[in-house]
């Protein structure tokens, strides 16, 4: 099944931009996800094509129309999860990326200017979502980065299926810090126990690391996520506990 994606926006000639290179770009061309773009200005009413119009009750910059939006969403609406990009949003999640990456697909709307009338929220299903605590020009990065994190995940764009389990936020924390050849460089060197082969000592230290990092740069995902300091189980050990269910 093809991840099906659909951008909704002011300036179509921006995408694909980033996800048309190395994973995403090779997904896209091998057809396991597709990306249409749809320009909002095409649903415009009047001869000069506006989308927006001056604040009610007045104040600076222009609001996106809610007859304009909704006339831009009812022509791809389909039953895929509909997102607006907004800073009033929630935070989006890796719990909810995953969500939607197992889904047939997303249409996202990305907003201009001061952003959307608000009876557009309460006249159609969408969900607002802000990829963090910032403002941005427009929603057009911040759709890039949910379609970039949906990508990831689709099966066959990570050369293994593994790749992603014990990235940052996957479990919850920060992911423990990585080290490669060569072993000195500048008077630092690669902890003893990567060296060791000892696979157990190297998951634990990996965990402890992963929890003193989240702590040290991240508190609120610790005191978000009660059970982030227990370690999660080896390889073995779910292999073990799936035989058993």
């Amino acid at each position: 099944m093809t991840f099906r994606a659909t951008v909704m926006t002011l300036y179509p000639d921006m995408f694909p931009g980033p996800l048309g290179a190395s994973l995403a770009g090779k997904a896209l061309e091998e057809g396991i996800w597709s990306l249409d773009t749809v320009n909002i200005r095409d649903f415009a009413t009047d001869k000069h094509r506006s989308v927006d119009n001056t604040p009610a009750g007045g104040g600076a910059g222009m609001v996106l129309r809610p007859d304009v939006l909704a006339a831009a969403l009812d022509s791809v609406a389909d039953g895929r999860p509909m997102v607006a990009l907004t800073p009033r949003g929630a935070s989006l999640t890796q719990a909810r990326v995953r969500q939607l990456a197992a889904g047939e697909g997303v249409i996202l709307l990305s907003g201009r200017f001061e952003g959307f009338d608000e009876r557009i929220f309460e006249g159609r299903d969408l969900e607002p979502v802000s990829i963090g605590d910032y403002v941005l020009s427009g929603g057009e990065v911040g759709a890039m980065v949910i379609l970039d994190a949906c990508v990831r995940l689709l099966p066959g764009v990570m050369g293994a299926a593994s790749s992603g389990e014990e990235e940052s936020f996957e479990t919850g924390l920060l992911e423990y810090p990585h080290y490669t050849r060569p072993v000195q460089w500048e008077g630092r060197t690669i902890p003893e126990v990567l060296r060791s082969g000892d696979h157990a000592k190297i998951a634990a230290w990996r965990h402890a690391k992963a929890v003193e990092d989240t702590r040290l740069r991240r508190p609120d995902l610790i005191e978000r996520h009660g059970g982030a300091t227990q370690a999660p189980p080896s390889g073995a050990q779910r292999d073990s506990e799936e035989k058993k269910t």
